[in-house]
């Protein structure tokens, strides 16, 4: 039998904090008429999450747009932020279990995210999770890119999809029968999670007794103090 697949999401589930997109918005800011204002709207925003937005980064974007900052300007905004993740200008942490359970957890371990590959390995270390991913996908283009993976899983593998943003993380797997759990606070009116918790540390229990489960052939029980 197939071990397991945990396919977790990258930024707002696995690196946590505010330090990556606020170096998103100071790179923005230079973009504006008042950088000081920006970035403080931007903090403001982030601390109190409110509408449709999708995360963290959806944040800056629309906030950006009002501010009249073009793609161009926006996506080299981005570009510029992750050569700074994990340093001091974006700092990353993760939650607190997260290193004993993958090493712990007898799955095939990927983490797919839709950044690029600049500084990931430098972020993982920092957050004492270098080598406990099997596999690292970056630049993955979720959603199609999430379906295009798990086409390549092939058939009867037992997967769960863990992410914050459910339409990019978790909607394809769910749309296949697979597992998923969300985690955070952006509320997304369509999710429909195996599970759900305001964070990861939260969600870990359940996503061992899914492995478990997995790997006798059982159906995964939903255990978890926040079940969906």
């Amino acid at each position: 039998m197939p071990r397991p697949v945990l396919i977790f999401d990258f930024d707002g589930t696995v690196a946590l904090g505010d330090g990556p997109l606020l170096a998103y918005a100071r790179a923005v800011a230079a973009h504006t008429a008042c950088a000081e204002t920006f970035v403080s709207s931007v903090a403001a925003r982030l601390a109190a999450p409110a509408g449709d937005v999708i995360d963290g980064y959806d944040v800056v974007r629309r906030l950006s747009l009002d501010a009249g900052v073009g793609e161009a300007a926006l996506a080299a905004a981005y570009a510029d932020s992750r050569t700074r993740l994990g340093g001091v200008d974006a700092p990353v942490s993760t939650a607190p279990g997260l290193a004993a359970f993958l090493a712990a957890t007898d799955a095939e371990r990927l983490l797919v995210t839709n950044a690029p590959v600049t500084r990931l390995d430098h972020a993982l270390d920092a957050m004492g999770l270098r080598g406990l991913f099997d596999r690292v996908v970056s630049d993955a283009a979720k959603p199609a890119g999430l379906d295009a993976l798990l086409d390549d899983l092939g058939d009867g593998v037992a997967v769960l999809a863990i992410g914050d943003v459910w339409r990019n993380d978790l909607a394809p797997a769910h749309a296949r029968g697979h597992a998923t759990a969300l985690v955070g606070g952006y509320i997304d009116p369509a999710a429909r999670p195996t599970f759900r918790a305001d964070t990861l540390d939260e969600l870990l229990p359940a996503l061992a007794a899914w492995v478990a489960a997995a790997r006798v052939d059982a159906p995964p029980a939903r255990t978890s103090s926040t079940p969906a």
